[in-house]
């Protein structure tokens, strides 16, 4: 049986001499034992998988609100497509695995219901704003708890990718650069495959000078940008795209906010309103009614005052559980359907 030290002492056998190595991690906020058998990375995927957060990813919304067709994918779909993905680029230029894995799972757990929808209006809403990327790493370090500690206690390299995912903080660990480019080519293109599928825009409406260069099926266009990846990342001190697929990958994403995340097709009037309706109210009746806030949030409630525990209960919502809230709290009996 494999040991924790084995595996350890294979990263520097197998791995690229930039890659992260588990037995140099930075450690974790709280000292705690090893495991016998899991290195610290392994450790953290696990505590991700296993937390309640991860669970809820699968009914939050990707894209399409309350989508009819069970091909479109949520949150939870969209986080195993970058952790897949991202795991294939860490593989081919021999980078760890298991910490590239470990934060492409943990990369959205704080995420709104009804998706970038849900965001804009908790960012407006909120004081101080609020950022997925942010609320993600607090999820992790605040929200999550077991019987035995409060957060997950993950590692300093695991935490940094999660926080770094986006915006314009760069991750310090080549695995993390790697999860930040490939979530973001795991989303423009299974975005494209689902606006394709749902009528949203035909293939004749993509760009046809970026489909030329990246390819004109779903499958042909991860490969490629893979591939682009690895070969202009390989021997390198950073992690990114060729000149020529970054700008494609760039205006790939100016066409779907131009013409799916904002298209009327994707996001009706009743549903933008249903979403401004649903998390303002829900965050206005527990700012008045905190003694309803679950027990979970009690202490960040007496710690961190009541605008930050509502603020983690409803992000930590699944579009499911806000709806029905919204109707058990405001909806006459009567006139339920």
């Amino acid at each position: 049986m494999l040991t924790r030290q084995d595996i350890e002492q294979r990263e520097y056998m197998i791995l690229d001499e930039r890659a992260s190595k588990a037995a140099e991690s930075k450690g974790r906020q709280f000292p705690e034992e090893q495991c016998a058998h899991r290195t610290d990375y392994q450790r953290d995927r696990d505590r991700i998988v296993h937390s309640k957060a991860f669970r809820r990813l699968i009914h939050k919304t990707q894209v399409f609100l309350s989508p009819d067709n069970d091909h479109y994918r949520t949150r939870l779909t969209h986080t195993l497509e970058v952790a897949q993905i991202s795991r294939t680029v860490a593989r081919l230029l021999q980078y760890n695995e298991d910490l590239t894995e470990a934060i492409a799972l943990g990369h959205d757990l704080g995420h709104t219901p009804f998706g970038h929808a849900g965001e804009r209006v908790l960012n407006r809403i909120h004081p101080g704003g609020f950022s997925h990327n942010v609320q993600s790493l607090r999820t992790v370090d605040r929200i999550e708890e077991s019987s035995t500690r409060t957060g997950l206690n993950l590692t300093y390299e695991v935490r940094d990718g999660i926080l770094n995912h986006r915006g314009e903080g760069v991750p310090f660990t080549l695995e993390g650069q790697i999860v930040k480019i490939c979530d973001r080519i795991a989303y423009i293109n299974h975005d494209i495959d689902d606006a394709l599928r749902g009528g949203v825009i035909a293939f004749s409406d993509l760009p046809a000078d970026e489909i030329a260069l990246v390819g004109d099926t779903h499958s042909s266009r991860i490969n490629s940008m893979i591939l682009d990846l690895c070969s202009n990342s390989e021997g390198r001190d950073a992690v990114r795209l060729s000149p020529d697929f970054q700008q494609a990958l760039l205006n790939l994403r100016s066409f779907m906010f131009e013409n799916v995340y904002n298209s009327p097709k994707v996001l009706e009037e009743s549903d933008r309103n249903k979403v401004e309706v649903v998390i303002t109210s829900l965050y206005n009746y527990f700012l008045e009614h905190t003694d309803e806030i679950p027990g979970v949030y009690k202490n960040i409630l007496d710690d961190e005052g009541p605008n930050i525990a509502v603020k983690d209960f409803i992000s930590g919502m699944t579009d499911k559980y806000a709806l029905n809230l919204y109707e058990e709290l405001f909806v006459p009996k009567g006139w339920r359907q």
